[in-house]
């Protein structure tokens, strides 16, 4: 049994920070990418970063110089400093994980965090 749990969610202004963790629990061989997805009222999930284990990252556009992604491998946990915060941002972040449990690899996902930027 896999699970991930986020935290770090929560109500800031415009121009604030916050940041999301997501730690792994559970049984498995090893844990590939790991990502945070966001989903806003009556839009798509959309990914907002990824990371691979070796730590290569990319970014949607619309966060990239403002938001960061990186992991603690022995901790099985996931970051996500959100730096300058906009209203645009709001939504609820989900945490996503690659996980091999062999024979195959599987997608797990957290259960979701609110982040609302008011102006």
């Amino acid at each position: 049994q896999v699970q991930l749990v986020e935290s770090g969610g929560g109500l800031v202004q415009a121009g604030e920070s916050l940041r999301l963790s997501c730690a792994a629990s559970g049984v498995w061989f090893s844990i590939g990418a790991m990502g945070w997805y966001r989903q806003a009222p009556g839009k798509q999930r959309e990914l907002v970063a990824a990371i691979t284990r070796d730590s290569t990252t990319n970014y949607v556009d619309s966060v990239k110089g403002r938001f960061t992604i990186s992991r603690d491998n022995a901790k099985n946990t996931v970051y996500l400093q959100m730096n300058s915060l906009k209203p645009e941002d709001t939504a609820v972040y989900y945490c996503n994980a690659r996980i091999l449990i062999p024979p195959s690899m599987n997608d797990f996902w957290g259960q979701g965090t609110q982040v609302t930027v008011s102006s």
